[in-house]
């Protein structure tokens, strides 16, 4: 990984992935709680050209991460964040 300010879409995704990472490596499930965020933040271009990228610039939580939801796998809410039933909904 490098410290480079991220010059195109690809290295930006990455680049905000191995951050969303680094700041849940603590979790108890750090690669369900980053694939669980992505999953609910990430607009599905976004999923589709991180999918797409060379996955070795991704640190290994964040590999992990994608590659469960490149499977498919929807990730259960790891976080309050995530959770329709910790708060309500802005719909009304």
């Amino acid at each position: 990984m490098s410290s480079h300010t991220p010059k195109t879409t690809g290295d930006k995704l990455v680049y905000m992935a191995n951050q969303i990472a680094l700041n849940l490596a603590l979790d108890d499930n750090p690669v369900a709680a980053t694939a669980d965020h992505i999953a609910h933040f990430w607009d599905p271009r976004m999923k589709a050209m991180i999918f797409a990228d060379d996955r070795s610039r991704l640190s290994p939580i964040a590999r992990d991460a994608i590659a469960v939801l490149a499977r498919g796998h929807e990730p259960t809410s790891q976080t309050r964040a995530t959770d329709p039933q910790a708060h309500g909904t802005d719909a009304g």
